[in-house]
């Protein structure tokens, strides 16, 4: 009897060590497959940059879902025995499933665009993160237009935290001039149409929208028509107000008031910041820049 509970305790054990096996040898089967699937997978192309990053576009790759992981791995090995400094994946919507592998292997967020994300991952060991932030300030423009009557043209919002007068703008657009974003916005807000005349001041302030910085410009502007028509759906009232009376109206604040006050006393000094385009050339880098300065009238 003993010797049969014996035996039968022997067979168990064999066929629980078989049970043991058989998932261990599966994951290992796996793991080598994994590893032989990532060493033998056709790196990303990329596109190398003057800081020794590279940039991966997702729309110009040839890669499956099921090829990502072995792709990236082989491509972050490469990468680092290259000495690649740092990596860019910019992942367009239609590749939007790279996502979370990207963020599994330590990519972090950068910015995103309407047309796609842009992420990053840092390898180089020895210099800490050399990749700016994203932009992180946002520019506004106040047009001080003022007329041969001495008059300011002001307005009073639609949607406010509190009444009060103030100078028609908004926000620059992408590859907009501060001046050309002044004009655009007194026409769309006003109807009176301009043209530049001088930078008079900005302000510097945080935690604005989308808590961002914000750079309030305000640009003084020599009005081509005179003509009120308002737009009704950001526009409560516009009228044309005499300086003296916008500079101590109840309804401006502190910093219009600033405003206002500097261009008075540069008008009296025959000082402002005008407009000079110059191109920046440097090598194949060539860019148009608008350039404000201080100039003096005699």
């Amino acid at each position: 009897m003993l010797a049969t509970n014996l035996t039968r305790l022997f067979c168990s054990l064999g066929s629980a060590k078989k049970l043991i096996r058989a998932p261990v040898l599966a994951n290992l089967k796996l793991f080598a497959s994994i590893r032989m699937s990532s060493s033998t997978a056709t790196p990303f192309a990329g596109v190398s940059d003057r800081f020794r990053c590279i940039q991966v576009s997702s729309e110009k790759e040839d890669c499956s879902d099921t090829e990502l992981e072995a792709k990236l791995t082989s491509s972050l090995e490469k990468w680092v025995e290259e000495g690649v400094r740092g990596v860019w994946f910019y992942v367009h919507p239609n590749q939007s499933t790279w996502i979370p592998l990207l963020v599994k292997k330590g990519f972090i967020f950068h910015h995103a665009k309407q047309e796609r994300l842009a992420l990053y991952l840092w390898l180089d060991k020895k210099e800490s993160c050399q990749i700016p932030s994203f932009a992180h300030t946002l520019i506004g423009v106040g047009g001080m237009v003022i007329n041969d009557k001495d008059e300011i043209l002001v307005v009073q919002e639609r949607f406010y935290l509190a009444p009060h007068w103030k100078l028609p703008g908004g926000y620059v657009e992408p590859g907009e001039e501060i001046y050309q974003g002044a004009i655009r916005e007194v026409f769309e807000e006003t109807g009176v149409n301009t043209e530049f005349r001088s930078i008079v001041a900005f302000r510097h302030g945080h935690n604005f929208n989308f808590g961002c910085s914000d750079i309030y410009i305000i640009v003084a502007l020599r009005p081509v028509s005179e003509e009120i028509n308002k737009c009704n759906r950001e526009i409560a009232d516009c009228r044309w107000m005499p300086i003296q009376e916008y500079a101590n109206h109840e309804l401006v604040h502190d910093v219009n008031r600033h405003f206002i006050n500097k261009y008075i006393e540069c008008r009296q000094r025959n000082s402002f910041i005008g407009l000079t385009e110059i191109e920046l050339k440097i090598k194949d880098f060539v860019r148009n820049q608008s350039i404000y300065s201080l100039h003096f009238d005699s």
